[in-house]
């Protein structure tokens, strides 16, 4: 999806959305592992291109970077943290390449000599003029992604715009498919690719419609920004799951004071960062709903490992291993996760706890969400005003938040440590709640 890494701008705003401008400068680049003139020189990168997404708007209209990265419930239709992903796509010094490539082949079929000759005489002249092995480069990058293909298999090949899909349908039935892609983008994960093309066929309806507003007729309330950025590594690590292969990264927990460490090639400036290098074999992906989070599981020489994606830099695949191998790895994975309440591969326990139907309430809510989000945990011994749960799992630490959540709707019966867990808990939440003076 892009021809270079971004780790240094996902952390960056990921800091800025968590953190809404409580550091200062000094304090982010710190927590950053970068100095403040990378600091000062990322954010006004970052600003470009806030001001190239909104390029079409009256001056007045264009937003500040604090004000595009601030919470509101209703930028999901089109959220501000994927211009990141528009603008890392390609480098800066390809893009009036690219863009001078795919404008030529808007209409015509050219070779690559012809587009060579189209981009030397168009191009400013304070860009260096490419060769003809850098404009192969383009095309090969460009048909990988979709973009172009060839209209000959012969020598010398030449190639097109790949728009047959929106070229070839009507008004009605390009709003139709932005509808169902706006839809699918906004409430389905991996979401970044629907983002993409949902941007791609609002500019066709632009164009068609001769500069009006395409039709937007839903909002959406999106909860989890970092979900999107971590998705820049979410396509790689698929990608080398299918074909078997091992993983290197410099991994930060999210306990560790850094979230990032720049990677110097220059001797003289190498400094000591706080990740951990790692190098394992990963076998899956999961994404945990409740916190908008993504998790690799993956198998090293210790055995399964865990990491969370916000913390992956430097991502980098390896060599790839044997079929049996790999498969006798899955096959431990998948036994050791068999009572995973989402990724705990700890000692099988059964929670069992006493649900309380609504008082006043035609709609038995408390039941419907244990029955959707209860997954293979059933249901016994119910009565007039209660019911009984009852699920295997590998430890309580995953389902405590879960069983947590419906307050006092829900009273744990078993295991014994998990119930006082829980009573311990509520204590010190309702002493934050006493009164400071004894006369209030």
């Amino acid at each position: 999806m892009a021809k270079e890494g971004f780790d240094k701008e996902i952390q960056f705003l990921r800091m800025l959305v968590l953190t809404s401008g409580a550091f200062n400068r000094q304090q982010f680049a710190e927590r950053l592992g970068i100095s403040v003139h990378t600091f000062d020189k990322t954010q006004r990168r970052l600003k470009e291109i806030l001001n190239g997404v909104y390029q079409h708007l009256p001056e007045e209209q264009r937003k500040q970077l604090s004000d595009a990265i601030q919470f509101s419930y209703y930028e999901s239709s089109d959220p501000i943290l994927l211009f990141l992903f528009r603008a890392k796509s390609v480098k800066e010094t390809e893009s009036e390449r690219i863009s001078l490539l795919l404008d030529a082949m808007d209409g015509q079929v050219l070779t690559a000599k012809e587009l060579l000759e189209i981009c030397s005489a168009s191009l400013p002249s304070y860009l260096p003029m490419p060769d003809e092995k850098t404009i192969r480069a383009d095309l090969k990058y460009l048909e990988e992604v979709g973009v172009i293909k060839k209209e000959h298999t012969a020598r010398p090949f030449r190639y097109r715009l790949q728009n047959d899909l929106a070229a070839g349908l009507s008004d009605e039935e390009l709003v139709e498919l932005f509808d169902f892609v706006d839809i699918m983008a906004n409430t389905q994960v991996p979401s970044v690719q629907g983002y993409l093309l949902r941007d791609s066929l609002k500019k066709q309806l632009l164009r068609r419609q001769s500069g009006s507003a395409a039709a937007e007729p839903f909002l959406y309330k999106y909860h989890y920004n970092s979900r999107i950025l971590d998705e820049a590594h979410l396509f790689t690590l698929i990608s080398a799951i299918e074909q078997r292969c091992k993983v290197s990264f410099l991994y930060f927990s999210p306990k560790s004071e850094k979230s990032y460490s720049s990677k110097n090639t220059n001797p003289l400036f190498e400094r000591e960062h706080a990740g951990q290098h790692v190098t394992t074999l990963p076998l899956k992906v999961v994404y945990d709903h409740q916190y908008g989070r993504w998790y690799l599981l993956s198998n090293s020489k210790i055995g399964i490992r865990k990491y969370r994606l916000e913390g992956i830099t430097q991502l980098e695949v390896e060599d790839a291993v044997g079929q049996l191998p790999f498969e006798q790895k899955s096959i431990e994975l998948e036994q050791r996760m068999t009572n995973s309440w989402l990724i705990d591969t700890g000692r099988p326990v059964t929670v069992r706890a006493r649900f309380f139907h609504p008082k006043g309430s035609g709609n038995n809510f408390i039941k419907e969400r244990v029955l959707l989000q209860g997954q293979w945990g059933h249901i016994h011994s119910e009565g007039e005003s209660s019911f009984i749960y009852e699920i295997t799992v590998n430890g309580t630490t995953e389902i405590k938040p879960w069983l947590r959540s419906f307050g006092s709707s829900c009273e744990v019966l078993e295991p014994l440590f998990l119930r006082q867990e829980l009573i311990a808990e509520w204590k010190e939440i309702a002493s934050y709640y006493e009164s400071v003076r004894e006369d209030l």
